[in-house]
């Protein structure tokens, strides 16, 4: 079964999406956690009005008052209500019970359970209908698996296994080798422009055993940061780090540009490009030179600095300070961003150090912080959250392309935020 997680806030755009997804061949559909929690149980009812023949899940991850929770979603029409399996006994107990009452059915989810296995026999021998494999979002932000533990689950229990956490065309068919029942996708159909072709796809990768290639929908490690970072901008990582980050007054000398690499750091006085040119000979291929000349000139750089770190396959660089001949870098193709531009050059004198944190933009940059830019300037990422702000910037963006075809059907951005519904109230 391939099941359809809407984890909206809005219900109109919830029923949408699973109007094209139902379309695209999707079996079951869940009103996922945050749209329960913005729109409640309307949601459930709301997608029971409109697919009265199809199974609605109901994802109120329950924790405790487990009777009157399984109750509350049965009536507003539920089919499967979802319970967490870090739940006590008690509480399951009373969910099962309830839902016999109902005529409903019990999911437990054990999303952080610790050992996975245990619980899920647990829980089996309490009577539950499903278990559920999942990778909690924050996890897979940080590149966690949904398919570790799948396989142990299954192959320790009788009935049906779901998995969720990042499930795509890619990897449809690696769920269901590892043994799951129910293939429990959100992300790569509901942020797709077209949600119906997007289930289509899946569901043929389910089908076949396929591996059908995507771009999107898909979370970067340490191996691929990179490809994640170029494919963003910088505008959805100020979005995913909630709007910090920016290198202020740091812009690009040559349009149409990407950079994004670790930085390697040096401080120098203004107008002594010496330490500039001497951290040229210890760039890594992939590193961003950033350069702290205290935002002033004369120039520390220009045309046969940019050929030398050319050949060390640097980056980019990031300059705050003056750079000059802009238009022999620009005609090199070089990534160069920078506070300032102007013909005068200064004197190698020496004063400075490299591999130290230095300010760049009004922010400290420490070696080996990430250093991403675009057209609309520089974005400063922590090295040790890389991963993380790659992937929420990723969401970011999926979550745009997704908006960006509705209002391509004929909506305008202030309907598509349901801008009236979100206003402030006092």
């Amino acid at each position: 079964m391939l099941q359809i997680a809407l984890d909206f806030v809005d219900i109109e755009r919830a029923i949408k999406v699973a109007e094209e997804a139902v379309a695209g061949g999707a079996d079951w559909i869940e009103a996922g956690t945050p749209l329960i929690k913005s729109e409640g149980l309307n949601a459930v009812r709301a997608l029971r009005q409109r697919f009265p023949d199809r199974v609605i899940i109901a994802d109120m991850k329950t924790m405790d008052a487990g009777r009157a929770e399984v109750e509350s979603a049965a009536k507003a029409g539920a089919s499967i209500i979802d319970v967490l399996g870090a739940a006590s006994d008690a509480t399951i107990k009373e969910c099962v019970e309830a839902a016999d009452n109902y005529g409903a059915e019990i999911i437990v989810d054990l999303i952080q359970v610790g050992d996975p296995v245990e619980r899920a026999r647990a829980v089996e021998a309490l009577g539950v209908d499903y278990i559920a494999i999942h990778t909690a979002i924050d996890v897979q932000m940080r590149g966690g698996d949904p398919f570790e533990r799948l396989k142990v689950v299954a192959n320790a229990v009788s009935i049906p296994v779901a998995v969720a956490g990042g499930i795509n065309s890619e990897t449809a068919a690696k769920a269901v080798a590892g043994g799951a029942n129910i293939i429990i996708v959100g992300g790569a159909v509901i942020k797709s422009k077209d949600a119906k072709a997007a289930t289509a796809e899946i569901k043929r990768a389910m089908r076949s055993g396929e591996t059908i290639r995507t771009e999107l929908y898909k979370r970067a490690d340490l191996e691929n940061v990179r490809d994640a970072l170029i494919l963003v901008s910088t505008a959805n990582i100020s979005d995913a780090m909630h709007r910090t980050g920016e290198l202020e007054g740091i812009v690009p000398i040559l349009p149409g540009i990407k950079m994004a690499g670790p930085a390697l750091t040096v401080r120098t006085y203004p107008g002594d490009w010496a330490k500039p040119v001497e951290a040229i000979d210890l760039l890594q291929e992939g590193d961003v030179l950033a350069i702290d000349a205290g935002g002033i000139g004369p120039a520390v750089w220009g045309e046969l600095a940019t050929h030398s770190a050319m050949q060390k396959r640097a980056a980019g660089l990031v300059l705050d300070g003056a750079i000059r001949d802009t238009p022999e870098i620009r005609s090199l193709n070089f990534p160069a961003f920078s506070r300032l531009r102007m013909p005068t050059a200064g004197e190698p004198k020496g004063f400075g150090e490299i591999n130290v944190a230095v300010k760049i933009g009004g922010r400290r940059v420490f070696p080996g912080d990430w250093l991403v830019g675009d057209d609309d300037g520089v974005i400063l990422i922590p090295r040790d959250k890389v991963v993380e702000v790659a992937n929420r910037a990723m969401d970011v963006l999926e979550k745009e392309n997704r908006l960006r075809g509705e209002i391509e059907a004929g909506s305008t951005l202030s309907q598509v935020a349901y801008l009236e519904k979100w206003e402030k109230r006092h």
